[in-house]
């Protein structure tokens, strides 16, 4: 896809080992994983609000005004 190997992935573990060391890249894929839920329960809500709106919203009749 982009050319990249085994050397070269390897070469990317060792840079992200080296920046935010052995005991941040759990609490890093544990926040990103949450994130990815919480996005993906939003978007679920999004879809199911958008199924109970209706199409035309009927406005409701303002003080002093008769429908006629």
């Amino acid at each position: 896809m982009f050319g990249l190997g085994a050397p070269e992935l390897i070469l990317i573990l060792i840079v992200v080992l080296v920046i935010f060391g052995g005991t941040q890249i759990p609490k890093l894929a544990r926040s990103m994983g949450q994130a990815q839920k919480e996005f993906k329960k939003g978007l679920e809500e999004g879809a199911t609000a958008d199924e109970s709106k209706p199409a035309n919203p009927e406005k409701p009749a303002a003080d002093g005004e008769s429908g006629a």
